[in-house]
């Protein structure tokens, strides 16, 4: 028998899993927009980050600005992709992000991966997302590098020798595999990609209206409530 004074246990959280590249402009504005819809949801969200690379080839040292970089991979002229990093950024200061397009290092990612793997083992994944998002598209730093990802590391309070380890030794390397693996099962083939229980996906930086629109959906499913009920 229960305690009669004790108070009913609070709702669960909604698992929410993000596909997302640290080399996406789109990843980042999307985080910013689903925090806006969480912001305003009654409930508890959890959120779990998995690896997806949007360009898998680019080398770590590639010789080009982003614009050229775009240009090459879109077909695009380097004045259209211009024109397009110039919209995005503005966007992302529509969202509070100063996205640095000329300090920009484009590169391969797969190694930024392994080191929000390597903080999600120790329990800091999210801090560590947001760190390099933040590091690669405000600060200019060459998040293809060991060592720049192990200065980072080191800001946020990780052993900066044994994140080097980590790196030299691909430790991290089978879970983003496996991330990848399962965003093909999924049939995920751009990012940001949102999954509400595993069962709701959201493609792109969608509205936090959107978000949050999806997160009381599934609280009143968990709930055992109809939508008539929601609405009212």
């Amino acid at each position: 028998m229960s305690d009669s004074n004790s108070s009913p246990a609070a709702p669960a959280a909604i698992k929410v899993d993000v596909w997302s590249d640290i080399a996406c402009p789109w990843c980042f504005i999307g985080k910013r927009k689903f925090e806006a819809g969480a912001a305003g949801f009654d409930g508890q969200v959890e959120v779990e980050y998995h690896s997806f690379e949007l360009s898998p080839d680019t080398p770590v040292d590639f010789e080009g600005n982003e614009a050229e970089f775009l240009a090459t991979h879109k077909g695009l002229s380097v004045e259209q992709a211009q024109g397009m990093l110039d919209n995005v950024g503005g966007i992302a200061r529509s969202v509070g992000l100063a996205y640095d397009f000329d300090a920009m290092h484009h590169t391969n990612t797969v190694k930024a991966h392994q080191l929000i793997h390597y903080a999600k083992a120790r329990g800091a994944q999210l801090d560590m997302n947001e760190r390099l998002l933040a590091a690669y598209f405000e600060q200019g730093r060459h998040l293809g590098r060991t060592e720049v990802l192990a200065d980072i590391a080191a800001e946020a309070g990780f052993d900066r020798d044994d994140v080097v380890r980590s790196l030299e030794a691909d430790e991290y390397l089978a879970d983003v595999r496996a991330d990848q693996a399962q965003a093909q099962a999924f049939g995920i083939n751009g990012v940001p990609f949102f999954v509400f229980e595993g069962k709701y996906g959201v493609s792109g930086a969608q509205d936090p209206a959107t978000f949050r629109q999806v997160l009381d959906t599934v609280a009143a499913e968990k709930a055992g409530l109809s939508s008539v009920e929601v609405a009212q």
